[in-house]
């Protein structure tokens, strides 16, 4: 029964695909496919892999920070090699969380507290996800584009239901924290402290917003590689809201390992931009794949990590001390996410 739902949307990502097939045209598909030059996907290619360094470097010490400011030890190099596991783990298993749900445990248990190994980084994630939509929504209001009309058109209701959802449900939280003592009470209590003091911490909070606006910003160059291999020839200000816009939907908690809805919203922003739908699509599965590239390194960190777990299993076979390790191997990932997305 665990796996029913992985395969719903497994199945609803196929029909997603093959709607947009039908909808864009096979033929007008295949021009775009044609307008993707080898070379330049190659470039794009070692390209994305500088700029995914940037980035995760930016998201390990965004972990880092937070992580800290829970009461938890995490170095620098850790988190970095952590998070490059986590990026390999996420695009290449159909969760699409996997990584992150892995890295999590595995810090909580060498810390020595799963919970706060898990807020760390729930938390940190959200606030990733909180910058990256203030800067999607900066720059869709800033920058001339087709896309400018459309949210303007709908800020005005996303806004006021969006204040309404948050002041009811702060001022329901109020009520229910004042006088209850239920367990739920007790983790809604303690989400809340997190947020005061460690998220707006002064000493976790400018870092965390500096480090994911440089991630976002990564991801974007990202795209606009994807863009040029694909031959948008267009300039890169037509471009950058249409990938704002593609990445957000990348976040929804309904891809398999980040395919879907990505895709969909690309296929709709590029032709909204008058870009056209099909080179949308291309454009979106071109950046997919640069993606995957970027994330290599984390098999090299996969290797390694079996590598240590197999010289401890020779040392405890010779009667010797196995030497110490920070992070255990990804073994029984299936297990921790079949129990938990993005």
């Amino acid at each position: 029964m665990a796996r029913t739902p992985r395969w719903l949307r497994l199945l609803g990502v196929c029909a997603l695909v093959a709607v947009l097939a039908w909808r864009v045209g096979p033929a007008a598909l295949g021009d775009a496919l044609r307008g993707v030059d080898a070379r330049a996907l190659v470039v794009a290619s070692v390209a994305a892999l500088a700029v995914a360094a940037v980035s995760t470097l930016c998201v390990a010490w965004r972990w880092v920070l937070v992580a800290r400011g829970l009461g938890l030890e995490l170095s620098l190099p850790d988190a970095v090699a952590a998070s490059y596991r986590a990026q390999f783990l996420n695009v290449t298993l159909p969760a699409g969380v996997a990584g992150d749900v892995h890295r999590a445990v595995t810090h909580g248990r060498s810390a020595g507290d799963v919970g706060r190994g898990v807020r760390a980084v729930v938390w940190e994630r959200t606030a990733g996800q909180v910058v990256q939509v203030g800067l999607a929504l900066a720059v869709l209001l800033a920058v001339a584009s087709p896309l400018r009309s459309v949210v303007t058109d709908h800020l005005a209701v996303i806004g006021t239901v969006g204040l309404v959802l948050v002041g009811t449900a702060s001022l329901a939280l109020r009520i229910r924290l004042r006088d209850s003592a239920s367990r739920a009470a007790r983790i809604a209590r303690a989400l809340v402290d997190d947020v005061r003091h460690v998220l707006l911490a002064r000493r976790v909070w400018p870092g965390v917003v500096a480090a994911s606006a440089v991630a976002v910003i990564g991801h974007v160059a990202t795209f606009l590689l994807a863009a040029r291999a694909v031959g948008v020839a267009v300039a890169p200000a037509r471009v950058v809201p249409v990938a704002f816009v593609v990445l957000l939907a990348a976040a929804l908690p309904l891809n398999v390992a980040g395919w879907g809805p990505r895709e969909g919203a690309a296929a709709w922003a590029f032709g909204v931009a008058g870009l056209g739908a099909a080179q949308g699509v291309v454009v979106a599965v071109v950046y997919g794949g640069l993606v995957m590239v970027a994330g290599l390194p984390g098999a090299l960190v996969l290797l390694r990590d079996g590598a240590r777990r197999s010289r401890r299993a020779t040392g405890r076979a010779t009667g010797r001390a196995p030497g110490r390790v920070r992070v255990d191997p990804p073994a029984g990932v299936d297990g921790v996410v079949g129990g938990a997305r993005a």
